[in-house]
């Protein structure tokens, strides 16, 4: 399967810790009619579990007890992603955000017609994170101390994650 692949780097911006790994963005990864069932059954078979089905979270936020992908099984959406200094990025049906746990993000679309699948490596549970103080106190230790996947959710042991996030 032909796809563009992209990657962003954040820094700290105070609030939002993000995460020295590159956010991994990959442009239309499938053709499938239910963009949604495939990136379910794909994340799954790459163990990247606990998905569910539904829309971001309109205000900045992130996650330190996983990493997290977000496929796009239908529609389009503006995300804001790397907190303050991060940038506003289109993702539409098919395509596949991989945040590295601390990465801020949430859409900024005004609408909801879109449905994102998302999963964790392992099945981990996450956490909702605004970037306060305490939570911060708290948040980056847990992040330095996440393991890489295993397996890249979408390309398994063939996959970028595998490479880029060393």
């Amino acid at each position: 399967m032909n796809h563009k692949l992209e990657t962003y780097r954040f820094s700290d911006d105070g609030h939002i810790p993000n995460n020295i790994l590159p956010v991994i963005l990959y442009r239309q990864v499938t053709k499938a009619k239910d963009k949604s069932e495939w990136f379910e059954n794909t994340f799954k078979t790459n163990g990247w579990t606990n998905n569910w089905r539904d829309v971001i979270y309109r205000c900045d936020h992130f996650h330190s007890t996983t990493h997290e992908v977000l496929g796009v099984g239908k529609g389009t959406v503006i995300m804001h992603i790397g907190g303050q200094m991060g940038i506003s990025i289109e993702v539409s049906a098919g395509d596949v955000l991989i945040l590295p746990a601390g990465t801020g993000h949430s859409a900024i679309s005004e609408h909801i017609n879109y449905e994102i699948v998302s999963g964790y490596p392992q099945g981990r549970k996450w956490d909702v994170l605004l970037g306060t103080a305490e939570e911060r106190k708290q948040a980056i230790p847990r992040i330095e101390k996440l393991p890489v996947p295993s397996e890249d959710p979408v390309f398994g042991k063939d996959g970028e994650l595998l490479r880029l996030w060393q």
